[in-house]
Protein backbone atom coordinates (compact mmCIF):
# COMPACT_ATOMS: atom_id res chain seq x y z
CA UNK A 1 0.00 0.00 0.00
CA UNK A 2 1.25 3.49 -0.82
CA UNK A 3 0.38 6.44 0.88
CA UNK A 4 0.95 9.82 -0.67
CA UNK A 5 0.25 13.91 -0.14
CA UNK A 6 -0.02 12.97 3.98
CA UNK A 7 1.61 16.59 4.50
CA UNK A 8 -2.21 17.38 3.47
CA UNK A 9 -3.93 15.40 6.76
CA UNK A 10 -6.96 16.86 8.45
CA UNK A 11 -7.48 16.12 12.46
CA UNK A 12 -11.08 16.73 13.65
CA UNK A 13 -11.27 18.88 16.78
CA UNK A 14 -8.79 20.17 19.01
CA UNK A 15 -6.34 17.49 18.15
CA UNK A 16 -3.78 19.06 16.48
CA UNK A 17 -2.96 21.15 19.86
CA UNK A 18 -4.28 17.86 22.27
CA UNK A 19 -3.05 15.24 20.64
CA UNK A 20 0.27 13.88 21.97
CA UNK A 21 2.62 11.43 20.32
CA UNK A 22 5.45 10.35 22.49
CA UNK A 23 8.57 8.10 21.71
CA UNK A 24 10.52 6.34 24.67
CA UNK A 25 14.48 5.36 24.39
CA UNK A 26 14.31 3.17 27.12
CA UNK A 27 16.70 5.03 29.35
CA UNK A 28 15.60 7.01 32.26
CA UNK A 29 14.85 10.07 31.11
CA UNK A 30 14.65 9.10 27.61
CA UNK A 31 10.89 10.63 26.91
CA UNK A 32 10.05 12.98 24.34
CA UNK A 33 5.95 14.01 23.67
CA UNK A 34 5.30 16.08 20.44
CA UNK A 35 1.88 17.77 19.65
CA UNK A 36 0.39 16.62 16.65
CA UNK A 37 0.87 20.00 14.76
CA UNK A 38 4.75 19.90 15.53
CA UNK A 39 5.02 16.30 14.14
CA UNK A 40 2.89 17.09 11.41
CA UNK A 41 5.37 19.95 10.54
CA UNK A 42 8.45 18.05 11.29
CA UNK A 43 7.50 14.68 9.33
CA UNK A 44 4.28 14.12 8.61
CA UNK A 45 4.54 10.38 7.32
CA UNK A 46 4.88 9.37 10.85
CA UNK A 47 1.61 10.58 11.79
CA UNK A 48 -0.33 8.22 8.99
CA UNK A 49 2.15 5.66 10.01
CA UNK A 50 1.03 5.42 13.37
CA UNK A 51 -1.76 5.13 12.97
CA UNK A 52 -2.83 2.42 10.15
CA UNK A 53 0.15 0.81 12.63
CA UNK A 54 -2.80 0.85 15.36
CA UNK A 55 -5.18 -0.67 13.45
CA UNK A 56 -3.60 -3.65 12.47
CA UNK A 57 -2.70 -7.02 14.55
CA UNK A 58 -0.81 -7.43 17.14
CA UNK A 59 1.36 -10.15 15.69
CA UNK A 60 3.62 -11.59 13.07
CA UNK A 61 0.40 -11.06 10.83
CA UNK A 62 0.11 -7.21 11.46
CA UNK A 63 3.93 -7.20 11.54
CA UNK A 64 4.35 -8.58 7.85
CA UNK A 65 1.29 -5.99 6.64
CA UNK A 66 2.95 -2.84 8.15
CA UNK A 67 6.56 -3.83 5.87
CA UNK A 68 4.50 -3.41 3.00
CA UNK A 69 3.07 0.32 4.04
CA UNK A 70 5.18 3.09 2.47
CA UNK A 71 4.03 6.57 3.27
CA UNK A 72 5.28 9.74 1.14
CA UNK A 73 4.69 13.74 2.21
CA UNK A 74 4.87 14.60 -1.50
CA UNK A 75 2.89 13.01 -4.37
CA UNK A 76 6.18 11.64 -5.94
CA UNK A 77 7.06 8.06 -5.26
CA UNK A 78 9.60 5.74 -6.61
CA UNK A 79 6.97 2.79 -6.74
CA UNK A 80 5.99 3.72 -10.61
CA UNK A 81 7.55 0.79 -11.80
CA UNK A 82 5.57 -1.80 -10.34
CA UNK A 83 2.23 0.14 -11.74
CA UNK A 84 0.39 0.85 -8.90
CA UNK A 85 -3.31 0.95 -9.13
CA UNK A 86 -4.97 4.41 -8.00
CA UNK A 87 -7.76 4.25 -5.02
CA UNK A 88 -9.65 7.89 -4.67
CA UNK A 89 -11.31 8.50 -1.27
Amino acid sequence: MIVINCEKVKLTGNKMDEKVYDNFSGYPGGRKEEVAKDLLKRRPEVIIERAIKGMLPKNRLGRKMYKKLFVYAGAEHQHSAQKPAELKF
